[in-house]
């Protein structure tokens, strides 16, 4: 079996290269041409060419423009790379016969209510990120193709940037920090992101009908001021010398940005769990894991 993996240094394609290695033959590409194969997302001509020569039985597509404010003054650029180029592959995998893995995120929903959302639920993006994701998730399912398209939201990973090193280099920094308190989700890891998807693409090549759309996330629920006043009351527990003092909740009003951002990032995991059955770990275990890695702990 060949396995197509775009995306291989961002945080959950990382963690896929690892986890999908034991299903076949992988062959993993970035933007980067290796030997006349490109995974720019930003040329879909040529990721056409580069699936055709391929020509895989599964495409796993962990690339994506993610820069959330920088899509409202981008949008083209967003477009081609979360819709034009998902649509590429959606209609070489249909043209293959193969399987399409790809990843979309909370924000193609409105934010709105305290429930988590469902995959049946109405979606309506507020920002051009959002938009563009829908885009891709839509073109995927016009094209035929078999797929798996998974929606999460939080994603961190120890490799690269996150939202956990940034609340502890400002720790350092800072005695007092503002965070965002009525933003609700749940932090997932690309490493659990990867092993459910290698999960997945097993049962899926057995037994077809589970095909679709799913939610994946973490268990459980948390604001982003409480995310970060876990991570440092983690870090000063474990010995780190840290300068902050207070950490304060803000609403989202009081930090503007380009893109709004939805304040329920909650996700419904049911289906998933019982079409794969599945156990989806609490957040916080995943996020200790992750800060004991960072931290050398």
């Amino acid at each position: 079996m060949k396995i197509l993996l775009l995306g291989k240094n961002g945080q959950v394609g990382w963690e896929l290269q690892r986890s999908l290695a034991p299903l076949g033959d992988l062959i993993a590409l970035d933007r980067n041409p290796v030997d006349g194969l490109t995974g720019d997302l930003s040329n879909p001509d040529q990721l056409r060419e580069t699936i055709r020569q391929v020509a895989p039985n599964i495409i796993v597509n962990a690339a994506a423009y993610t820069a959330v404010d920088k899509a409202e003054s981008e949008a083209e650029l967003a477009n081609r790379v979360n819709g034009q180029a998902t649509q590429v592959m959606a209609e070489e995998a249909a043209s293959l016969g193969a399987w399409l893995i790809h990843y979309s995120t909370d924000y193609v929903f409105n934010g709105e209510g305290v429930k988590p959302w469902r995959e049946t639920d109405v979606v309506s993006p507020v920002n051009h990120y959002g938009a563009s994701k829908l885009a891709g998730e839509q073109a995927v399912v016009a094209s035929g193709c078999k797929h798996l398209i998974f929606r999460t939201s939080w994603v961190y990973g120890a490799r690269g940037n996150n939202f956990a090193k940034t609340m502890l280099r400002l720790a350092k920094e800072r005695e007092t920090l503002n965070v965002i308190a009525d933003q609700i989700g749940a932090p997932t890891g690309a490493d659990l992101i990867a092993d459910v998807t290698a999960l997945a693409i097993r049962q899926v090549m057995t037994n077809p009908q589970l095909a679709g759309l799913y939610h994946l996330v973490a268990a459980g629920e948390v604001s982003w001021y409480d995310y970060a006043a876990y991570v440092i009351d983690f870090a000063k527990g474990n010995g780190e010398t840290l300068a902050v003092e207070v950490i304060k909740p803000i609403p989202t009003t009081a930090y503007p940005t380009p893109a709004a951002r939805p304040l329920n990032s909650r996700l419904d995991t049911c289906k998933l769990r019982n079409n794969f059955s599945l156990h989806l770990p609490d957040w916080q275990s995943g996020v200790t894991r992750m800060l004991r890695e960072v931290l050398n702990k």
